[in-house]
């Protein structure tokens, strides 16, 4: 996980994964606490991990970014190296009004690395250099 997190979304992570690692389920104590730590995020996140919407897109040189399909069918990068995703709302709720502490697709990521629940993509250096300037495209 990254160190940009707070020490206690760190731990609940680190909790989960190991509850899958030993049971390949989680509890309900597990639901409670993601969604007072993460608030409106995480029940959409769960969704989405839910769906297998989160794919990680690697490189031979050993560069990654996580895209995730969102619930509105768009597709969006995330970096989870320094925890930053291209959606709107991470954008405004998390930049701008520091309102959340992170967007739902991000959450996401971080959940589905802790489930064992995410999908493998293997690209040639090039096609992920396309995927990484496609989303500057899409935003300038």
């Amino acid at each position: 996980m990254d160190s940009t997190l707070p020490a206690v979304a760190e731990e609940l992570l680190k909790e989960i994964k190991k509850a899958f690692q030993e049971t390949s389920h989680g509890t309900d104590t597990f639901f409670f606490r993601l969604k007072f730590i993460f608030g409106p995020s995480a029940v959409p996140a769960l969704d989405l991990v839910d769906h297998r919407s989160v794919t990680r897109v690697m490189s031979p040189s050993g560069r990654t970014a996580y895209q995730v399909l969102g619930s509105s069918g768009k597709l969006y990068t995330c970096y989870s190296s320094c925890h930053f995703c291209t959606c709107p709302a991470f954008g405004f709720s998390v930049l701008q009004k520091s309102e959340s502490l992170l967007c739902k697709h991000i959450l996401a990521v971080y959940l589905s690395q802790a489930m064992g629940a995410c999908q493998e993509l293997s690209v040639s250096e090039e096609q992920l250099t396309s995927i990484l300037l496609a989303e500057e495209e899409d935003e300038g």
